[in-house]
């Protein structure tokens, strides 16, 4: 049986905000955003703010937003600290975040330890190339925060043997307002740039998807 409460680390990206819709067909969600001062990271809280507003979230746990700087341990001309997006046709694998992962999960799972949730989810996808994105990544970092928190818990991804074009079906179905998701890793004035490597990969997903893009780019997409 699935928990009744779950919290969900949310960015107000797509993919996210899809996992959230997910989890609230069948829990109180309880959503986190954890801030590590990245240079999207304003327009991204701006953005989450208006999408928790809509109907398909209504019933959620207020938001709960943590910190956790990683400037002192990424150096400081670090293309996520500094603002130089990759460019348009970067691929997956070249836009790393070492730790990413091991950060968000470690703070939010103290989070739901000092409360009581059973169940933290993430949204990772199908083909994500990082080493904290795998199956046993996600079982064995499970394991040891259930140990050192003596709480146990659950890290889910229920998305992770689905692409993003599918995940765009999905959040059609469960009617996530895509309008109101943000994926850009330099947004101008809370619109999408249209040219870093994450409004590629969002653009190319509506589509594959064959879907409508809601989405308001500064620039025209490349190609």
């Amino acid at each position: 049986m699935r928990p009744t409460t779950s919290a969900v680390l949310l960015s107000a990206g797509l993919d996210s905000a899809v996992l959230a819709a997910l989890e609230a067909r069948s829990a109180v969600i309880h959503p986190i955003y954890v801030a590590s001062g990245l240079a999207w990271e304003a327009a991204e809280r701006r953005a989450l703010k208006r999408l928790l507003a809509s109907p398909v979230y209504a019933g959620s746990a207020p938001l709960v937003e943590l910190t956790l700087p990683v400037a002192d341990v990424y150096p400081s001309d670090h293309w996520a600290l500094a603002g130089d997006a990759p460019a348009f046709d970067t691929p997956d694998e070249d836009v790393y975040l070492a730790g990413r992962n091991v950060l968000l999960l470690g703070k939010a799972a103290v989070h739901c330890a000092r409360h009581g949730i059973p169940r933290l989810a993430l949204g990772s996808l199908a083909g994500n190339p990082f080493p904290d994105a795998t199956a046993q990544f996600f079982s064995a970092m499970a394991r040891a925060l259930s140990i050192g928190l003596a709480h146990e818990i659950e890290i889910a991804t229920p998305l992770a043997t689905l692409h993003k074009p599918a995940v765009v079906k999905l959040g059609e179905t469960l009617q996530v307002p895509f309008a109101h998701t943000l994926s850009c890793m330099s947004p101008e004035q809370g619109q999408h740039c249209g040219r870093c490597s994450k409004c590629r990969e969002r653009r190319d997903a509506f589509r594959e998807a064959k879907a409508a893009d809601p989405t308001r780019y500064v620039s025209p997409p490349l190609r």
